[in-house]
């Protein structure tokens, strides 16, 4: 009911020199004849985020609007384009990943710069209010939502894809399945081995190299951000909030945590980038096999409710 033009990016000098196969489908129907877009749900740096609904089943999305100046010009004969949409449609062109939230279409409309339609879990939560409303996680549940996280990553680094901004913010949780999606990737860049030199995630989840030289590498980089995240989820909190502490690497535990568990967390909070493990690395600590019996026997969903897990 609608077509699609495919834009091929081969051409492109750096930026998509890793994407020879690359391209964007845009549609064709008006935005407002397939959609209806409902209340703000949030707004930051790189956008408003409204509810939303597809006309044609009813389906409940999340509606992301870009605005222009937000945009960077891409050389070539394709106008400009948001950074967002380009690794997004490259992941959905490649199957996509249950932890990582899919792009359902996206529009240039004048006057409103560019919208982008997302999925959208009908018990969603993000993980920022999931914490703060029940507290620090138990660690079973706070492994079960790691594991997820992780597994995303390396899909998306996988495919060429580096996030820079994981955060609990950034993570969505369906209350209802305890299955979680990463989000937004306003700061995301096609992921490269040389270091970049420009940094727009949350400082507060930035490692040492950064706020000591402003250069890092995105394996590097990921890792130390999840340790953070790992650290918020079973304290409650984040270890650093100043940069002195950041670069100290020294995370104080406020909570009762497994040795198992900090062991995890102070490894992906090495202040030497190269002593940080890859993420195959987490998936191998001890800690993150701390369920693997009951996985084998395929009991792994056995606590089904939020209130099984608390």
């Amino acid at each position: 009911f609608f077509c699609h033009f495919y834009f091929f990016f081969g051409h492109f000098s750096d930026v998509f020199e890793d994407y020879p196969d690359f391209f964007f489908t845009i549609s064709h129907e008006p935005f407002d004849s397939q959609y209806h877009c409902g209340a703000l749900l949030g707004s930051g740096g790189f956008g408003s985020v409204f509810s939303g609904q597809r006309l044609c089943d009813g389906l409940q999305v999340a509606i992301k609007q870009i605005s222009r100046d937000r945009v960077q010009q891409w050389p070539g004969e394709v106008g400009p384009v948001p950074m967002e949409i380009a690794l997004l449609q490259r992941l959905v062109e490649v199957g996509g990943h249950a932890s990582v939230v899919r792009m359902l279409d996206w529009f240039e409309v004048e006057g409103r710069g560019f919208l982008l339609v997302l999925e959208r879990p009908p018990h969603g939560q993000d993980l920022f209010d999931f914490i703060t409303e029940r507290g620090a996680l138990p660690e079973r549940l706070a492994l079960r939502f790691f594991r997820q996280i992780v597994e995303g990553l390396r899909f998306l680094h996988a495919h060429g894809v580096v996030h820079r901004d994981i955060k609990d913010e950034n993570i969505v949780v369906d209350t209802r399945t305890l299955d979680v999606k990463i989000i937004d990737f306003g700061s995301g860049a096609p992921l490269k081995e040389t270091p970049y030199s420009e940094f727009e995630g949350t400082r507060v989840y930035s490692p040492p190299e950064w706020i000591v030289s402003q250069s890092y590498e995105a394996v590097p980089l990921t890792v130390w951000s999840l340790g953070v995240l790992l650290f918020d989820m079973v304290c409650g909190d984040i270890p650093f909030e100043r940069d002195q502490d950041i670069v100290g690497a020294a995370p104080v535990f406020t909570r009762r945590v497994s040795k198992e568990c900090q062991s995890l967390i102070r490894w992906c909070l090495s202040y030497r980038p190269e002593e940080r493990p890859t993420l195959e690395e987490i998936l191998s600590h001890p800690w993150m096999e701390g369920d693997a019996p009951s996985k084998a026997l395929g009991i792994e969903n056995r606590f089904p409710r939020l209130e099984d897990w608390v």
